[in-house]
């Protein structure tokens, strides 16, 4: 009996992750912050800017080690949205022989409602289930 594959897309930006797991069945999606959009207190501020830089680079990385943690329970994994986060995500992801198995592919998307996400999931790995049929061969 063949193994059904797990998808998952992922809808991202550098502040927030919508996860929504491929199925037949609803969607549901989980939500995972970063805290790299923390607010900036006054305090903050007078600290030196490399020192905000180097806490930022910090926070993005824990944020995408979380992601990278989900994402290693995939199979073909969709990285999507409209900032650079993404393909950040995925160059760390290529770096890590763990995820060696794991077909990543990142996709360009403006911010999305839940339902528009839904779709673009849908339309995206029907399309891919229907490429990798051997019946399309």
């Amino acid at each position: 009996m063949m193994k059904v594959a797990k998808r998952v897309g992922i809808w991202m930006d550098h502040s927030t992750a919508h996860l929504m797991e491929y199925s037949s069945e609803d969607y549901e999606v989980n939500t995972i912050a970063s805290k790299f959009t923390e607010p900036v207190h006054q305090s903050k501020l007078l600290h030196s800017e490399n020192s905000m830089h180097n806490k930022e680079n910090q926070s993005l990385k824990i944020y995408y080690k979380e992601l990278m943690d989900i994402i290693k329970e995939y199979d073909v994994v969709l990285l999507y949205g409209p900032t650079a986060a993404k393909t950040e995500l995925s160059n760390m992801i290529r770096e890590d022989h763990r995820f060696d198995k794991i077909k990543i592919e990142t996709k360009s998307a403006e911010k999305m409602s839940h339902n528009q996400q839904h779709a673009f999931i849908k339309d995206y790995f029907s399309k891919l289930l229907n490429y990798e049929s051997p019946y399309y061969k």
